[in-house]
């Protein structure tokens, strides 16, 4: 309504010349005022200040209400904003350096590794009631972990972000019978975001620190031990685990205790390990002094 009657002013005085014409004009006299002639062939005198009026009413009325004082568009003004759609925010890089501090982390793979390098990531921080997760595995499959009473699978409730044939992270819940990882309906999850990028599945959720009894759900407040596990998915589905004997924490994980454990891959654990490097020195020693 207010943008209607700003525009009245201005059309009022466009029109106010042919509606005077149209009132009190004849015909005659219209065709007097188009030759410049007066009713009893009189000299007239030309309409220049009609052309003139309504070029200064089309200025006035660009000048006044298409334009503001600085003549700049009000289309491209701040005030008049064209509908645009909403920004889409990236998903935020993992930060390693508040591992130990504001969140707790597992990194497994490569000494030194982050959460764009590890074979497979994990952190965890309490946020109020919720606790919330980032995974990240070198993978183009799925990302998971499990909370569960022994070091064992079997009874486990499980998290897994998903990676389809659409090229999108969805987060999953199931719930380990056995060997196998049946899916849950109920998901406990929210907050989600995931991406698939350089070969590499990275989610982030949050979850309820306390839930309903329930065989599937376990409560977080606990403490549990953290199996961690990744692998291929066919359209949509998990499949096995990449090795066969998945990491696991060797103690029960507290969420209000933040820790930054490495544990070296299959590939370092050889090389670690205190009788290998013993070996390693006295084989030296034997090559380089030769034998007797």
């Amino acid at each position: 309504m207010l943008s209607a009657l700003k525009l009245l002013p201005p059309l009022l005085l466009l029109l106010y010349p042919h509606c005077r014409r149209g009132v009190v004009s004849s015909p005659a006299e219209d065709s007097a005022a188009r030759t410049g002639r007066g009713e009893h062939g009189d000299p007239g005198h030309e309409e220049t200040h009609q052309d003139s009026y309504s070029t200064f009413a089309s200025e006035f009325f660009e000048s006044r209400y298409l334009t503001d004082g600085e003549g700049i568009s009000l289309s491209a003004s701040p005030g008049y904003p064209f509908p645009t759609a909403p920004p889409v925010d990236p998903f935020a890089k993992i930060k390693v350096n508040d591992c130990g501090v504001t969140k707790g982390c597992f990194r497994y793979g490569k000494p030194g590794c982050d959460a764009e390098t590890c074979d497979y990531f994990l952190s965890y921080r309490r946020i109020g009631a919720d606790v919330e997760f980032e995974l990240s595995a070198d993978t183009d499959g799925w990302v998971a972990v499990g909370f569960s009473s022994d070091k064992k699978m079997g009874g486990d409730d499980v998290m897994g972000c998903v990676h389809d044939d659409n090229g999108r992270v969805r987060i999953h819940h199931f719930y380990n019978v056995g060997q196998w990882a049946k899916e849950i309906k109920r998901n406990p999850a929210r907050d989600e975001e995931g991406i698939f990028e350089n070969n590499r599945v990275t989610c982030r959720f949050k979850r309820p620190v306390y839930v309903p009894r329930e065989e599937t759900l376990v409560d977080l407040h606990l403490s549990w031990y953290y199996l961690f596990a990744w692998g291929p998915a066919i359209q949509g589905s998990i499949t096995r685990h990449d090795i066969d004997s998945p990491p696991v924490s060797d103690h029960m994980v507290s969420i209000n205790n933040y820790e930054d454990v490495f544990m070296p891959s299959a590939a370092y654990q050889t090389f670690s390990s205190p009788f290998c490097l013993l070996l390693i020195v006295a084989l030296t020693f034997y090559l380089l002094m030769g034998t007797p």
